[in-house]
């Protein structure tokens, strides 16, 4: 910034929306009463000025009665008649110079009322902009005082229902989301707290046991040791799923088209259980997006379709068209539960079997957003869970 830049800076008014709005008002009457000032004064000029070749006086001047026949006739002649013309010829040039003069003292009372006026338009300016931008203000002021401890605040701005009512009401809009969020957060680490403070306890106490039996033997530190690595397994499974659904939440940068098709042919020629029949009716599938993310998606609800079965059940995986269905046999699952199944670290209960994480569906929503497509999962009637991904078509 240079010396200028310094100068305006420190002694300027600062350049509100408010000034700028005045300025903006009072610039647009100013260019219009300078417009309007010279046309109104050739418009004038033009009405006043006289007709080429029709004189203003004509002498002698024509009678409005008629003269009685012993009237005599008035001497009109030689210096008479030059003396009048002169006459006539001083009175032209005298109106002339009064319509020229009266025309400059027009042009100047219009100049002058146009300054003043100028004065009122920017005063007016300024008192509507201020009102315009007084429920901003109300915003402004909100935006600063709303933190993360207040975010249950809202604005709900009053008055018509204008650009800024709406501009109040999407505020409004994102401070709630902002809020479910914010507690979605703290629950998410609560409960991620929670999941890994039990391996860990485990893990303690199985080296505890193990350190403080005098009669340990290698097969029973052997086991201890084993069962150490399994409760490590399960953390890393638990941390590596929450980095997976983290970055599903962060969304896609860059996508590139593939064939859902290959990656469901892929995951369920290696997820077939003994214990359930795997059935599936593959078309392609056009898509757009990140294919190992697309690919966790498509795992994670096979594996909680398998895990959370019944004996002798089945799963069905349907893929074409950018539409991706799984449904599988299971546990009864009331309605009401559906929406809780997709929330990180939520389980339906001691009913459905496996040993998950309880963030299998929490990544597929995650991914599913990320890929701009929508999952709707509806319980069946028999028991288990219809669940479908849409995807957006690939133009």
């Amino acid at each position: 910034m240079g010396p200028l830049g310094t100068f305006a800076a420190r002694h300027l008014p600062r350049r509100t929306v408010r000034l700028r709005l005045t300025l903006l008002c009072g610039g647009l009457f100013l260019l219009c009463g300078a417009a309007l000032l010279p046309l109104t004064y050739l418009l004038v000029r033009g009405a006043v000025a006289p007709v080429p070749g029709t004189p203003l006086f004509d002498y002698p001047l024509p009678r409005k009665r008629p003269r009685p026949p012993d009237e005599p006739l008035p001497p009109f002649g030689g210096e008479a008649r030059d003396e009048a013309k002169e006459i006539v010829g001083e009175a032209e040039q005298a109106l002339i110079a009064q319509r020229e003069d009266l025309l400059d003292e027009l042009l100047a009372q219009s100049w002058t009322a146009l300054a003043v006026l100028l004065v009122l338009a920017l005063a007016l300016g300024w008192w509507l902009a201020g009102r315009i931008l007084r429920r901003l203000r109300t915003i402004t002021a909100a935006a600063r005082d709303i933190s993360a401890t207040n975010l249950h605040r809202r604005l709900a701005l009053a008055g018509p229902d204008d650009e800024l009512k709406e501009l109040g009401d999407t505020f409004d809009e994102l401070l709630g989301r902002l809020e479910s969020s914010f507690q979605a957060q703290r629950q998410f680490v609560a409960n991620a707290s929670h999941e890994l403070r039990t391996p860990l306890a485990r893990q303690r106490a199985i080296g505890q046991v193990a350190l403080d039996d005098p009669d340990a033997t290698v097969a029973s530190l052997r086991s201890a040791h084993e069962r150490i690595l399994a409760a490590g397994a399960q953390q890393e499974r638990l941390i590596e799923a929450m980095l997976t659904l983290t970055r599903g939440q962060v969304g896609i940068d860059v996508r590139h088209p593939f064939d859902l098709a290959e990656v469901v042919s892929e995951v369920v020629e290696v997820r077939r259980a003994p214990e359930v029949t795997l059935r599936s009716s593959i078309r392609p599938c056009p898509v757009s997006g990140h294919r190992p993310l697309a690919e966790r998606l498509v795992v994670n609800l096979v594996d909680n379709a398998i895990q959370h079965n019944e004996p002798d059940g089945w799963v069905e995986v349907s893929c074409g068209a950018g539409v991706l269905t799984v449904t599988n046999t299971g546990p009864v699952v009331p309605g009401d539960a559906v929406r809780r199944l997709f929330e990180p670290f939520q389980r339906l209960g001691g009913t459905r079997t496996g040993q998950g994480l309880g963030l299998g569906l929490s990544i597929v929503r995650a991914v599913a957003t990320a890929h701009d497509a929508r999952v709707h999962a509806l319980p069946r009637p028999g028991g288990g869970l219809v669940v479908t991904v849409t995807f957006p078509r690939v133009r």
